[in-house]
């Protein structure tokens, strides 16, 4: 449990660091992720930091907040109005400031954890490592946000394993969340990991797979990319069919950008 929780302080140390080097301007640009700035992006993480803190230390005041947030979605509210609401006072600094010591604290609470202790969370309760990698996936992918604002490349780390293997046990679900047929054959996923390693799931001797990079696959499964924005390579069957829709996030189905909304130009690091 303690290394999943190191990855996750490592991913929001990362996110963190990015942050520091905005300038007042950078923190209001809109990102092509329904227009988020990257005030928004790391309102949302705070917002949920704070109730995944709740969910690890006081699950009936977690079923409360999450009754009332429920109450309030249903007339329409969108989250991002929401965490503005909670923290509009802050400018980018000021909320950076704030989020830090939530995310520190909570990597701390799972920590401490037996990995196979049950969380409270939207929807069915889910173990201590799933939700600390939960939580690294959500930080990744709205990190990636930023990152693609102001045009700079951010590297491939280990980390992308705790995405990759969220994007490849949510196969079925992507399906099932859409009210369509779940494929009876399940693609090989092989991947090239940053570090000259390599990951794999599934049975090779597979007719469906799914093969390239690490990274271009994470960015798919968070639809941070369109599949023609990647280097994937992939079998015309159950595999393409899945690639189009792969959601590895909670919530209703959302559709990947369009094919090059996200293929921006980068500048130097």
């Amino acid at each position: 449990m303690k290394d999943t929780a190191d990855d996750l302080r490592a991913e929001y140390r990362e996110l963190a660091d990015l942050c520091r080097s905005l300038t007042p301007a950078q923190w209001r640009l809109k990102s092509d992720f329904y227009g988020w700035t990257p005030w928004d992006e790391v309102a949302h993480l705070c917002y949920f930091d704070q109730t995944a803190t709740l969910s690890a230390t006081d699950a009936e005041a977690f079923a409360r907040d999450t009754a009332a947030l429920t109450e309030v979605l249903a007339t329409g509210k969108e989250i991002s109005a929401i965490a503005r609401e909670k923290y509009g006072h802050l400018d980018g600094a000021a909320l950076l400031a704030h989020w830090e010591p939530i995310a520190m604290r909570l990597t701390d609470l799972l920590a401490a954890l037996d990995p196979k202790a049950r969380l409270p969370w939207y929807g069915p309760t889910m173990s201590a490592r799933s939700f600390a990698s939960a939580r690294l996936m959500e930080t990744w992918a709205h990190g990636q946000d930023v990152w693609d604002v102001v045009g700079r490349e951010r590297a491939g780390t280990p980390r992308l394993k705790h995405i990759a293997h969220i994007g490849v046990t949510t196969f079925g679900w992507s399906f099932v969340n859409r009210k369509l047929p779940v494929p009876p054959v399940v693609p090989f996923i092989s991947l090239d990991a940053p570090g000259n390693d390599s990951w794999h799931w599934g049975d090779p001797a597979s007719p469906e797979f799914v093969r390239g990079s690490a990274l271009d696959f994470c960015l798919l499964v968070t639809q941070r990319r369109n599949l023609a924005d990647t280097g994937l390579r992939y079998s015309q069957g159950s595999a393409r069919e899945w690639l189009s829709i792969a959601q590895c996030f909670a919530g209703p189905p959302a559709d990947a950008p369009a094919p090059g909304v996200r293929k921006v130009a980068r500048a130097p690091a």
